[in-house]
């Protein structure tokens, strides 16, 4: 091992290798932007499973900590790979076919990236309701306007009659009122709400708005790449102090309500679907039920999974032999304490009705709810704006750290182009993270709007999917075809049995949830998405380096060249991939939402 430090340190000198400078500690505190990711979807999955949405964030959290004991064996098999789950897992496939290891591995990105757009878009949010608010319904100055204006409006307007025949049973002076807020709100609100450079249609995928989220959240971005310019090292002291600065409040905030007993029973008991997505009405199990619950199971897999990044630093930890398994599970103890209390006393103090307001749903609104919860005032939401944006960047910094070193290492192993094979002084894979950088801003202008948010969200999590799929089967391939190999930590054997049998659970997330999310074609666009790696792996494998692959890429499996060793597993890869994709179409095809 000290070796192995020595050549590090000198080939990470010279802008050509990771450096290894992380203890386990430096990989948690990396990975503990998971948590602060319940906030990006706590109101869609809220508005779309009702009053099961706790239990939603339970069920894919456990999930998500058993899967992480494949993960946690197979990583600590790579001690000289960075990247993560999806380099280490993807190994075991390359003997089946060249095509589904770069496959992984792309997925994986493409659903880990996107953290960078989602999280600037509601930053951005946040920023521009801190320094230009839209003014409230009931606001002084909105009554003023409407006091000084209500003139412009009559009962012989039309705008009145047209309010009455969409408002049945309501009075002129009602829809007078109604009129006459929401003028008020349109005047007062500042220009910059709404004003945008250009909007465009992207040809199948949504519209893209280059506003001010646009503009605002593309800085952010470029303030995280600064950052994590510094290196590893750099970025995880600063993401030590971040995540002491927001989880322990965001901790205190989540138990105070449980303590102080304003946790009402009847938001967390009778525990049905709701009749249709956000529609706020209990409903019953029917197939239309099943879907929303497995479409918010689809979709909370995209937060409770995501510790599974505490593995992608495996190359720059000064001990990986140890230092692995702890990173991954105490991150996933972690997470276990976040996606169980955050939801559960937002739903028990705030019920189904709350769940649904637009700021919830959006992010925007979260810090408000927040103070909500411990009584506060308009000096404890400001803090917790506050902190909500630094929680945003915990996370988005875990994203871009994560998501750049499975570039990198993809790179390394020839599945991904050769130019994002570098580092710089500092050992941080530059390349890499301005193409996070340069997909994120096309992301970042359709994520600028709640549809879009979301469309972006459903369709990246068809990538996560796949990547988890073939991860876990990862875990049993190796135990065939590699069992030779040395385990620092070897999950117990029922374990890696029973992460087979997730896997193709997810799959059945996979087919009856994308669809859940307002967009009936996202699964089809995430495997379109997912099958572009073909030509671009072809490219660099076949013709930049003759049908070979890179000295060295094999070399933790014990092979040498381009041997890349015997299938003793037979059949049964392509058997699993069969039969995954028969549970993704046919819970696609039986699953419906409600009429």
């Amino acid at each position: 091992m000290a070796s192995i430090v020595e050549t590090e340190g000198s080939t990470a000198a010279s802008g050509t290798g990771l450096i290894r400078a992380l203890d386990w500690k430096g990989a948690f505190w990396v990975a503990a932007g998971v948590p602060p990711l319940v906030l990006f979807s706590i109101g869609g999955i809220a508005g779309t499973t009702g009053k099961l949405a706790f239990v939603v964030w339970i069920i894919s959290m456990v999930m998500g900590f058993l899967q992480s004991f494949t993960y946690a064996e197979i990583a600590g098999m790579f001690g000289n790979k960075s990247g993560g789950a999806s380099i280490y897992g993807a190994t075991a496939w390359l003997r089946y076919s060249k095509f589904i290891a770069p496959l992984s591995v792309w997925c994986n990105w493409f659903a880990w990236s996107p953290v960078l757009s989602l999280g600037c878009a509601i930053a951005a949010g946040y920023i521009l309701n801190a320094l230009f608010p839209i003014p409230g319904a009931t606001s002084p100055a909105v009554l003023e306007w409407m006091a000084a204006n209500v003139a412009t409006v009559t009962a012989e307007s039309p705008r009145v009659a047209e309010w009455l025949a969409a408002n049945a049973g309501r009075t002129p002076q009602d829809a007078i009122s109604a009129l006459l807020s929401t003028d008020a709100i349109a005047a007062l609100t500042p220009a910059i709400r709404n004003w945008s450079l250009a909007t465009f249609d992207i040809p199948f995928l949504a519209t893209a708005n280059l506003n001010a989220t646009f503009v605002i959240g593309g800085i952010l971005m470029l303030v995280i790449f600064a950052i994590q310019h510094r290196g590893i090292q750099g970025t995880a002291n600063v993401q030590k102090w971040l995540a002491i600065i927001v989880l322990l409040p965001l901790l205190v905030i989540g138990l105070y309500p449980i303590f102080s007993g304003q946790i009402d029973s009847a938001n967390v008991t009778n525990l049905v679907p709701p009749t249709a997505g956000y529609s706020g009405i209990d409903g019953v199990w029917s197939n239309g039920g099943w879907t929303l619950f497995l479409g918010g199971l689809y979709i909370a897999a995209w937060s409770t999974y995501g510790f599974e990044t505490a593995v992608c630093y495996t190359r720059e930890l000064k001990n990986p032999k140890t230092d692995t398994f702890k990173a991954i599970f105490y991150s996933g103890l972690l997470c276990c304490l976040f996606f169980f209390l955050i939801p559960f006393t937002f739903q028990g103090v705030l019920g189904h009705a709350g769940m649904l307001a637009p700021g919830i749903v959006d992010g925007t609104g979260v810090a408000e709810a927040l103070a909500s919860l411990v009584h506060g005032g308009q000096i404890i939401t400001q803090i917790l704006v506050l902190l909500m944006i630094m929680a945003l960047f915990l996370a988005i910094m875990t994203a871009m750290a994560g998501s750049s070193r499975t570039l990198y290492q993809g790179s390394k192993d020839g599945w991904l182009p050769k130019y994002l094979d570098h580092v710089n002084e500092h050992g941080a894979p530059t390349r890499a993270m301005w193409t996070d950088f340069a997909f994120n801003l096309i992301l970042l202008a359709i994520a600028s709007d709640v549809a879009g948010y979301f469309f972006v969200l459903a369709v990246s999590n068809v990538g996560y999917i796949i990547f988890n799929f073939l991860n876990l089967n990862a875990g049993w391939i190796h135990r065939v075809d590699s069992g030779h190999i040395p385990r620092p930590w070897k999950a117990p054997t029922w374990l890696i049995g029973l992460n087979t049998v997730l896997a193709f659970v997810n799959a059945l997330f996979l087919g009856a949830g994308a669809k859940v999310w307002g967009y009936s074609n996202a699964l089809w666009v995430g495997f379109i998405f997912a099958a572009l790696i073909l030509p671009v792996f072809a490219y660099r494998h076949y013709v930049r380096d003759g049908g070979k692959f890179p000295a060295g890429a094999m070399e933790d499996l014990g092979l040498v060249g381009q041997d890349l060793g015997v299938r003793k597993a037979g059949i049964l890869p392509y058997a699993a991939l069969a039969a995954g994709l028969a549970v993704v179409l046919a819970a696609n095809a039986y699953f419906q939402l409600p009429a």
